[in-house]
């Protein structure tokens, strides 16, 4: 049995084989799984090193399968990966014990390097660089979708916004 075991939680099946293939080609023994249904059972059996943990799992969050896993094994590097990043939620993965925070799309290199950087960097570049309303707005959606744990009515509700008009401001590519 390989000492790296990787459990993949990516409800995009092609995105997931994918994954699975190039990393069992650098020596991790895989396992995936569609959502958070089976998960504790399973990282039970498996025992991760390692995991890529997709944030929005259909209608589920990704954030409740790092806080089981990480309730489960301390030590195990977490990369989050999705395609709707916030501040908001990279803070949430963080805290609940997410190695790293990645957007995609990310490639086998990004994500080994981001399981082996578990410090942070002091040297970190800081741009001056003001954010923009629309970068704002983005996170400022990202907040409440967080507070009310990806509830799109609820978020609508809260934001003052029509749920129709919600789904199209996520469905927009954030750049």
């Amino acid at each position: 049995m390989s000492d790296r075991r990787l459990l993949i939680v990516e409800d995009d099946a092609v995105l997931a084989r994918t994954l699975a293939r190039s990393f069992e080609r650098r020596g991790y023994r895989v396992e995936m799984l569609d959502g958070p249904s089976g998960l504790a059972d399973l990282a039970e059996r498996l025992r991760p090193t390692h995991a890529i943990i997709d944030l929005r799992l259909g209608g589920a969050s990704g954030l409740g399968c790092i806080k089981t896993l990480h309730e489960l094994d301390e030590e195990t590097r977490i990369v989050v990966l999705t395609g709707f990043a916030s501040i908001a939620t990279a803070v949430e993965a963080i805290k609940l014990g997410a190695t790293n925070y990645l957007t995609k799309p990310a490639n086998t290199d990004d994500i080994e390097a981001a399981f082996d950087k578990v410090k942070g960097d002091e040297e970190a570049n800081i741009t001056t660089r003001p954010t923009s309303i629309k970068t704002l707005e983005w996170e400022h959606i990202h907040q409440v979708l967080v507070e009310t744990d990806f509830n799109i009515s609820e978020a609508a509700r809260r934001l003052g916004l029509h749920r129709r008009t919600l789904v199209r401001k996520l469905e927009k590519r954030h750049i």
